[in-house]
């Protein structure tokens, strides 16, 4: 069984997927982290996210593996440990710029289909129901406002320590929404056969009650 979660940034499909995983005991691929892996690797390379030539031919040199442990996912990258850095909000930007280019997805959705077909999973990312696994059981598009995106990410900046300004991150959201959804291969989009779910107003329990509700 496959369940495809979609949606823009900060609309919560990591922790709303680890959660479900959880509950239904099986695995749970967090496709999100693959790509910003690509873009640390590439960021420190030095390399301009949007140098199409350059990211590609870092590929074929590049170990990407994640596992899980614990309810953490640790993101191994050249056989080390980038798990946090994959975090920093600069990645996100840079992240969206190297998913545009259409042989890091080819590269990445390989791999990701690949362990789809192993055992049941979840997979949340932006073009899961309708590019990586259009034949999944179960798909669901969660999104919610921007303010309310912005503010969720505000908060774990600052949890982490940080200082973040809520315009900018506000601004930095409305950009790879655009980006993703403006992109020539395989762009956000809500599946026809997906299952919308609005969570601005909805606590975690319940979107997990109203997934669960349609998978039950």
């Amino acid at each position: 069984m496959n369940i495809a979660i979609d949606g823009p940034s900060g609309a919560g499909k990591s922790t709303i997927a680890r959660e479900l995983a959880a509950k239904l005991n099986i695995a749970y691929l967090d496709t999100g982290a693959m790509y910003r892996a690509v873009a640390v690797k590439a960021d420190r390379q030095g390399l301009v996210a949007t140098d199409r030539a350059a990211v590609v031919a870092m590929l074929p040199s590049t170990s990407l593996f994640i596992t899980y442990g614990g309810g953490n996912i640790k993101v191994l990258l050249d056989g080390k440990d980038i798990s946090k850095d994959i975090r920093e909000h600069r990645i996100s930007k840079y992240a969206s710029d190297v998913s545009a280019i259409e042989e890091v997805r080819v590269w990445l959705v390989e791999k990701q289909r690949e362990i789809a077909k192993m055992s049941s999973c979840i997979l949340d990312g932006r073009d899961i129901g309708t590019y990586v696994l259009p034949s999944a059981k179960f798909k669901f598009y969660l999104t919610a406002s921007i303010d309310v995106r912005a503010k969720r990410r505000f908060d774990q900046l600052q949890e982490k320590g940080e200082s973040p300004d809520i315009a900018t991150i506000k601004s930095d959201i409305e950009k790879r929404d655009y980006n993703d959804m403006n992109r020539a291969f395989a762009p956000l989009a809500k599946a026809a056969d997906a299952i919308e779910i609005d969570s601005s107003n909805l606590s975690i329990e319940q979107v997990l009650s109203l997934i669960m509700s349609h998978i039950s």
